[in-house]
């Protein structure tokens, strides 16, 4: 079975590359045999970078919590509203 992908590429790989090659594996009661694309193995190596990237920067927490004990910590009105105003407008880019 292949399972093929008209999405972008995926950490600069194209779908487009989808050479087959036949996994090995126990024979089946059917004879059925698996093929992987060699996306796939690209895919197993980012899946595993993400699993191994923390959530959260537990530092930068704890830096923004010090700083908002200290009465340090000052919230930009005007940087969030550009930022807001940027993504909204990526949103509608994609959109269209």
């Amino acid at each position: 079975m292949k399972i093929e992908s008209s999405g972008p590429s995926v950490g600069g790989v194209s779908t487009a590359d989808t050479r087959q090659r036949t996994v090995p594996s126990k024979p089946s009661e059917s004879g059925e045999q698996v093929q992987l694309s060699s996306l796939s193995s690209t895919m197993q190596k980012a899946e595993a970078a993400i699993a191994d990237t923390p959530v959260v920067d537990q530092q930068r927490v704890d830096e923004i919590r010090q700083a908002i004990a200290e009465g340090r910590f000052k919230v930009d009105a005007n940087r969030i509203a550009d930022g807001l105003i940027k993504d909204v407008r990526q949103m509608l880019d994609a959109q269209s």
